[in-house]
């Protein structure tokens, strides 16, 4: 087998007194956060891009379940469909349904069922028109299990807890690689006479390396505010990231408020968002098929239109509820508490009554999700995804190739970056390390990490290049 081609980079600044610059500093972060990052950011973005295609997975795998042959003529009340499910699946007790405006597809209904994991539901379809049952599903959040799988292989590899830490590490790295990779393609094409298109473009007529790299810069730049998009998003609702996220929220007051589902004269406790969507809030009691037509009624006369989601209560002292589910912009997410004994609405929380920065993230998550926009959602994730694999393959090419020393691998940008650092980046650094750090806890960790890593390979090095005596 022949030794790879070997290519040294002659970019590197010209021996002489060193010259103060963040560059050379970027350019060892970048590299090293590159390396021992990328095969975290490739199963994420591979993951990611799958998941993207997740809604027509589903059709393929579950089509005949999830839609009906025909919408013809009038639905069915929702207590004969109910009622259909219920002699489908006795041993359940129904705690919510999902009815579409969706025409072809099919009425969910979410029952509590012995033996599931936890935070799963067993979900009986019924045809609308005819009160036919066409199939159940265990499903976790209105999710099929194909669709649950791929999500868990996203978030924590399908490994529980400790696969989250995966996720939350490239997460936590993907905007410190992309903003270093920017920064480092700005100082090297700066100078050239077209910058727009030295920027977005491959540098014609470049040959090996710097082929290479001019690809892996080009799409880097075409795909940085996705990136960075992603890494926010996706760190909101992180395992240490996404708690100090939602402590800031809460210190700003800026959570979505949570529905009141007391009923007048009762102590219920307000419902969870979380774990009132898609049924999870079981009831505690068998519920009458009938009372979801009468809060259906409700919900419609009120003004709730497009897709909804009827939760029966978890007790006698709280009150049903309707949300409204459609994620596609303009979303409608707005919820009341209604009492179906007297037909009123008992409490109401609007999306739009939500503060800023908790729309924002509601709306940020369903994008990252890539339900915001539907299909042209699906297809920049797709892309975006696309563009993060080939960023990471050209990386290590790179990594291969740019080898002056004849080794197996390219070595790291050299050492001493840290005595090259302008007074301006010196002063505020260690304040603005420490709340990264703290905000973004792995991503400090890891900082951490290198740094040592780093320390000790140069101490290793000098100790053999000093001649014994």
């Amino acid at each position: 087998m022949s030794a790879p081609v070997v290519e040294a980079d002659r970019t590197e600044e010209a021996a002489g007194p060193p010259r103060l610059s963040v560059v050379p500093l970027l350019r060892r972060l970048h590299f090293y956060a590159g390396v021992l990052v990328g095969p975290f950011l490739l199963v994420a973005a591979a993951s990611g891009l799958l998941y993207a295609l997740a809604p027509q997975i589903d059709d393929v795998l579950y089509g005949d379940v999830l839609t009906v042959s025909s919408a013809q003529g009038a639905p069915r009340p929702l207590a004969e469909q109910v009622g259909a499910a219920q002699e489908d699946l006795p041993d359940g007790t129904v705690t919510s349904v999902l009815v579409s405006d969706d025409p072809m597809a099919a009425t969910q209904v979410v029952f509590a069922a012995p033996g599931l994991p936890e935070d799963h539901s067993r979900t009986v379809y019924v045809d609308p028109y005819t009160a036919r049952v066409q199939g159940q599903l265990t499903t976790w959040f209105g999710s099929t299990p194909a669709t649950t799988w791929l999500d868990g292989l996203h978030r924590h590899l399908n490994l529980g807890e400790p696969g989250r830490l995966y996720s939350e590490l490239a997460a936590s790295w993907l905007w410190v690689i992309s903003l270093a990779g920017l920064a480092l393609w700005l100082a090297r094409r700066w100078t050239a006479r077209r910058k727009v298109r030295a920027l977005l473009l491959p540098e014609a007529g470049a040959k090996g390396v710097r082929r290479t790299r001019s690809w892996h810069a080009s799409v880097g730049t075409w795909a940085l505010l996705g990136a960075l998009f992603l890494s926010a998003t996706g760190l909101t609702w992180s395992t240490y990231a996404g708690e100090n996220f939602s402590a800031a929220l809460t210190a700003l007051n800026a959570k979505a408020p949570v529905l009141d589902t007391a009923l007048p004269g009762g102590t219920a406790a307000a419902a969870d968002e979380h774990a009132q969507h898609n049924g999870t809030q079981a009831a505690t009691a068998a519920v009458d098929p009938a009372t979801f037509d009468k809060v259906l009624a409700t919900a419609r006369r009120t003004g709730f239109d497009g897709p909804l989601e009827l939760a029966a209560p978890a007790d006698a002292a709280s009150a049903w509820t309707a949300s409204q589910t459609d994620n596609t912009w303009p979303v409608r997410l707005n919820k009341i508490a209604v009492d179906p004994a007297s037909d009123t609405v008992t409490a109401r929380a609007d999306f739009a009554d939500r503060p800023f920065l908790a729309k924002l993230s509601s709306l940020g998550i369903q994008a990252h999700m890539g339900r915001l926009f539907g299909i042209a959602n699906q297809a920049v994730l797709f892309l975006l995804a696309a563009a993060i694999l080939t960023l990471i393959v050209l990386g290590y090419r790179m990594w291969w190739r740019r080898n002056p020393t004849r080794a197996a691998f390219g070595g790291p940008p050299k050492r001493g970056t840290w005595e090259r650092l302008p007074l301006w980046v010196v002063i505020p650094a260690p304040l603005v390390l420490i709340a990264i750090g703290w905000a973004i806890p792995l991503l400090g960790i890891s900082l951490v990490a290198f740094l040592v890593l780093d320390a000790v390979l140069g101490v290793v090095r000098a100790r053999r290049a000093t001649p014994s005596r």
